[in-house]
């Protein structure tokens, strides 16, 4: 390649061909202010410098709006039959039932399925032999998160919710569920334990009711598992009340500072 001050020297002294459209005007000493080059296009300039392979460009490019931003057409899907389908990666998702929970989901089977099918455009399945209920998205499906929320919708059943309790978490997306065991809040065994879950419950399960109403929650008491269905802020309140009884305190204290947390929110909202 030659040097960047070759393309200022006269044709002669490089050996090449002079271009027919470039004047030149004759010159004693040589002075290179007498050259004169039209630079109006830039093929002219292509002559002094080596030829390389040229690549074949795409005229879709040169379009632009009228900020000069290129502009492409829109890709269409050449390996489907129809062009409005795309083809989609088929995913999956096994939640495996509690055997105590296998006669509630056969007996609330037909309440189950069709939010999954119909909303969520799901296939879903009861596994019997493995014990599970089998997800899996189909070229219906629209959301991103619909195979999650159908998790999180199964799961909370196997937990001991109701399934209409369950369903809440297909329509609003602010809801969590919340686990924890009363041996994370006090190492408790024998009575203790059983009268820490009773204290909870309260008589006919009342007490657990109140925490439910107050808080606008659903709590679940699974042995010495607790689970928490609701809001985030709601969530904590309902924590605070659960641990304060596991810890002892009597009923009616957790009362009255539950009726205080209730106005509180009614002032809020």
């Amino acid at each position: 390649m030659p040097a960047p001050t070759a393309l200022q020297r006269a044709p002669e002294t490089l050996g090449l061909e002079r271009p027919q459209d470039v004047p030149i005007s004759a010159s004693n000493d040589g002075d290179l202010e007498d050259i004169e080059i039209d630079t109006s296009t830039p093929a002219q300039l292509t002559s002094f410098a080596p030829s390389t392979p040229t690549q074949p460009t795409d005229t879709t490019m040169q379009i632009a709006d009228e900020e000069g931003r290129p502009q492409y057409p829109a890709t269409t899907p050449t390996n489907t039959a129809s062009p409005t389908t795309t083809a989609l990666k088929t995913q999956s998702r096994k939640v495996p039932v509690p055997p105590h929970r296998m006669t509630p989901l056969k007996n609330s089977w037909p309440k189950i399925y069709p939010p999954l099918v119909e909303h969520l455009k799901l296939q879903v399945r009861m596994n019997i032999k493995s014990r599970a209920v089998e997800l899996r998205t189909s070229r219906y499906t629209t959301s991103p998160s619909a195979l999650q929320s159908g998790e999180d919708f199964i799961r909370a059943f196997t937990l001991g919710f109701d399934v209409d309790d369950a369903i809440a978490l297909l329509r609003l997306d602010d809801l969590y569920i919340e686990t924890f065991e009363i041996k994370d809040v006090k190492t408790l065994q024998g009575e203790h334990l059983s009268r820490a879950i009773g204290r909870i419950a309260g008589k006919d399960g009342k007490t657990k009711f109140a925490i439910e109403n107050t808080t606008k929650t659903r709590v679940v008491l699974a042995d010495s598992k607790i689970h928490i269905l609701g809001g985030f802020r709601n969530i904590r309140i309902a924590r605070e009340a659960v641990v304060s009884l596991i810890l002892g305190a009597p009923p009616g204290k957790v009362y009255g500072n539950l009726r205080i947390v209730a106005g509180r929110m009614k002032e809020r909202f």
